[in-house]
């Protein structure tokens, strides 16, 4: 069997399993591909040029029993090879930290953000900074920053550490930690934020592949509001008077204008419209 077919196989078995697809693919041949690929330790980018490549009965068996695994444990991809992508930026992860896909990654890399950064902005948070992925793609993108990587949960700033150290980032990214900006050290130009955000009800309805995942990185309260109240709070003093607050929300739009409704922001336009993610400026905070 050759890798394409044997692919298109294993695809379909995670199709009648039933699995949910939302840790870096969005269908069963892609994650079928990166389950393969992976075992085969071939780039994730290489299936047109391997395609056709015939495989051994053992590497045949190696990929199975790794769809296998995905199948049982329903575990996200990126926990059984421990490795995410994110604009194309390789991260390590595992099960101490939620598995990285913030749409706030494409603001970074695309400079959506940079026309409301002044000219001398030199200090960036990523406040609930997880695996660390945020804080490192807004290294890279803004040379001349320092970035802090804040987080309460000090499991999950083991694997930030990883990722800084794997990009070559410790002296621009210093890991922080602590319960929301209570944590922080001194004021910032930019604070980048994944909060929790899940209301109580979606929690209940979650996939057991976002079970997988620390609830303490998703659940938000009964409207997924709860620590996006105090967040907001607390930012206008944590903020440099031309700073701004980049926010995800995921799908709690109507909430988050229920719990603020005179609070103007600017609904940032991501790869999954304009409602997931929201920058409000310290002006307008105060």
């Amino acid at each position: 069997m050759n890798l394409i077919s044997c692919i298109e196989s294993e695809a379909a078995r995670l199709t009648q399993a039933g699995l949910f697809f939302g840790h870096g693919t969005t269908n069963a041949f892609d994650e079928a591909a990166w389950l393969a690929l992976w075992r085969l330790q071939l780039p994730l980018d290489a299936l047109d040029e391997h395609a056709e490549r015939e495989l051994s009965d053992a590497e045949h068996a190696a990929i199975a029993a790794l769809v296998d695994e995905r199948i049982a444990t329903r575990k996200p991809a990126a926990y059984l090879t421990g490795e995410a992508w994110l604009q194309g930026v390789p991260f390590t992860i595992d099960e101490r930290a939620i598995v990285p896909r913030s749409f706030i990654a494409e603001l970074i890399a695309d400079a959506s953000i940079d026309p409301w950064l002044h000219p001398d902005s030199r200090r960036v948070l990523d406040l609930c900074t997880g695996n660390g992925s945020l804080a490192v793609l807004a290294a890279m993108a803004w040379p001349d920053v320092e970035v802090d990587a804040l987080d309460i949960d000090t499991h999950a700033l083991a694997v930030a550490k990883l990722n800084v150290e794997r990009h070559n980032l410790a002296l621009r990214v210093r890991l922080l930690q602590g319960d929301g900006l209570a944590g922080a050290d001194g004021s910032y130009d930019l604070i980048l934020c994944n909060p929790p955000y899940v209301n109580s009800a979606s929690m209940a309805a979650l996939p057991a592949e976002y079970r997988a995942e620390p609830e303490l990185a998703l659940a938000g309260g009964a409207d997924g509001m709860d620590f996006i109240r105090a967040l907001l709070r607390a930012a206008p003093a944590a903020l440099n008077d031309q700073g701004v607050l980049v926010l995800e929300i995921g799908n709690e739009r109507e909430h988050f204008e229920a719990a603020f409704p005179a609070l103007e922001v600017v609904w940032m336009e991501t790869s999954s419209g304009a409602d997931q993610v929201l920058l409000v400026t310290k002006e307008n905070l105060l």
